[in-house]
């Protein structure tokens, strides 16, 4: 009984959890993949590490798009505090779903992301003068995150918190 009790709890809990799990695995595999990218061309060159680095750090802003949802759904319903008490099924079924945006696309964009700014690695490689290139094309898969990150926020600020 009490696991019932607590089910719209823990699906608030779960909603956080994935919502930080998912975009943060996509933004570490993204910043990953352009990592491996930026070795070899480091190696040849270390004066390009400064011009990589902004192409690296661009896919992981998904795992702090995802990380700020979780904030704001902690605070929304009090797990901060410590008032959160026992929600009820609908609002945890609620909170979840307003965490699923961020959560899967930042997943696919961090990565989608990642791949498009180790092309940019090549390109800057070859043609260093054609940095803001590589980035604008990595910038546009930022788009999707973007967009899912305010869907999310607009649907917590919406949230109706209903305890038991």
């Amino acid at each position: 009984m009490e696991i019932i009790m607590n089910m719209g709890t823990f699906l608030a809990y779960a909603g956080v959890a994935i919502a930080v799990i998912l975009s943060g695995m996509g933004s570490s595999k993204g910043v990953g993949y352009v990592g491996e990218a930026m070795s070899g061309v480091i190696a040849e060159d270390p004066g390009k590490f400064g011009q990589l680095l902004v192409l690296q750090a661009l896919p992981a802003t998904q795992g702090i798009y995802g990380f700020i949802i979780g904030i704001m759904v902690m605070n929304k319903v009090g797990m901060l505090n410590g008032t959160v008490g026992s929600l009820t099924l609908g609002t945890g079924a609620y909170i979840f779903a307003a965490c699923l945006p961020i959560a899967f696309v930042g997943y696919v964009s961090g990565k989608s992301q990642g791949r498009v700014a180790a092309a940019g690695v090549s390109l800057v490689a070859k043609r260093p003068d054609q940095v803001s290139k590589g980035m604008v094309a990595a910038a546009m898969v930022e788009t999707y995150a973007i967009l899912s990150l305010l869907i999310s926020i607009l649907l917590i600020m919406q949230m109706p918190i209903a305890r038991m």
